[in-house]
């Protein structure tokens, strides 16, 4: 006797492939760039080669001369071409044409606010990207390997571009799986593992530990008590902060906050704080450390932030919506000064019924960032 599998069910199994082969398609992509290699990203009728500009080094790039491959661009963000004077900086990505050719002299004054160099160098053309084509979500594609949102881009004229890269040992990524990307990878969180965790201000705490099935970024819930999740459950998002979580920076006040949230969560009786892995508001440890070195040369953290082609926040959170909801919460009270989370959680859905202040004393290294942030970012003290 034949079983037959319903065609509801069929449907779901296909859609679950798809989404799992966009997921381990763009990892593979950004493990490629992040290691200096060139990947290629097909469009609507369109299709490039692709490599992280900030991984050119001196070393011709005999690549990008193979037959197929057209003539070679720089791709950097709106905000990044506004700064050098190139653009304006509503569009999301602008490309850069040069009357010779790219070289790392030429790349590095472009993407490094630190090099030396004429900004931008002679002989450079610029014009705007359209939204959502091959040169937009290479930009995308910088920004979640956490690299300087920058690319070295040589369209393909092959007409199976495809199987031009196979032919030629490239992983190719479609920009439709660019695009999904987040959003899949935080619809794709479970559960992976939880232990119990005793903490020096919470005692009675499990640690839950998310992931998704590419293999990509751990997302943590810090579970302090009993939770109740018949009523509002006193909640913190928080992103993780190497700097001032562990080694207790005084440049910000994350080490304050992550602490303090779990005091006032273990008074309360229980709560959850979510650590979220998006470190330097979404750019990246190293990204974050060239943004400080900018602040010491007087930019705020906003403008930092900028001057190296981001926008002033590149954070997510449907990652945090999806792990309250695996845990049952779908009302909070959040522990927060950022409006932007209320925000966020609430258009994904999850009900906020209030903002609970979170304000610490500031100190002579941090003030002018805390400054920054209440007159730029609306967060209130």
């Amino acid at each position: 006797m034949t079983t037959m599998i319903p065609d509801k069910d069929k449907s779901q199994d296909a859609a679950n492939l798809v989404a799992l082969d966009a997921l381990e398609g763009v990892e593979r992509a950004l493990a490629e760039l992040r290691r200096g290699s060139a990947v290629v990203v097909l469009g609507n009728g369109e299709a490039a080669v692709v490599r992280a500009a900030e991984t050119v080094d001196a070393w011709p790039l005999p690549f990008f001369s193979r037959d197929g491959v057209g003539d070679r661009s720089l791709i950097v963000t709106g905000r990044r071409a506004a700064i050098l004077g190139l653009s304006d900086s509503n569009v999301r990505a602008v490309v850069l044409n040069h009357s010779s050719d790219w070289t790392q002299q030429r790349i590095e004054p472009i993407i490094n606010p630190e090099a030396q160099g004429p900004v931008p160098p002679p002989g450079v053309t610029a014009s705007p990207a359209a939204a959502g084509c091959v040169a937009d979500a290479a930009i995308r594609l910088m920004k979640m390997a956490r690299l300087l949102p920058a690319a070295l881009f040589a369209p393909l004229t092959s007409e199976d571009a495809a199987a031009w890269a196979r032919a030629h040992g490239r992983w190719s990524i479609s920009t439709q799986s660019i695009d999904s990307f987040e959003r899949l990878q935080a619809e794709d969180l479970r559960i992976v593992s939880e232990a119990r965790v005793p903490l020096a201000d919470a005692e009675n705490t499990r640690i839950v530990a998310f992931r998704s099935r590419d293999g990509g970024a751990e997302h943590l819930a810090i579970v302090v008590g009993t939770l109740d999740t018949t009523k509002p459950v006193l909640t913190r998002l928080h992103s993780e902060c190497f700097t001032g979580d562990l080694l207790g920076s005084l440049r910000c006040d994350c080490g304050e906050q992550l602490r303090g949230a779990i005091q006032a969560i273990s008074k309360e009786g229980a709560g959850v704080l979510l650590y979220l892995a998006q470190e330097g508001r979404g750019i990246g440890l190293v990204n974050k450390l060239r943004a400080y070195r900018l602040q010491d040369f007087g930019f705020d953290t906003l403008d930092a932030n900028e001057q190296l082609g981001f926008d002033d926040d590149e954070r997510v959170y449907l990652p945090a919506m999806q792990m309250l909801r695996q845990l049952g919460i779908g009302q909070v009270r959040l522990l927060t000064n950022n409006p932007a989370k209320v925000g966020a959680l609430a258009r994904h859905g999850i009900d906020v019924t209030e903002r609970v202040a979170h304000v610490f004393p500031s100190n002579e290294h941090n003030r002018g960032y805390l400054l920054t942030k209440a007159k730029r970012s609306g967060h209130l003290f």
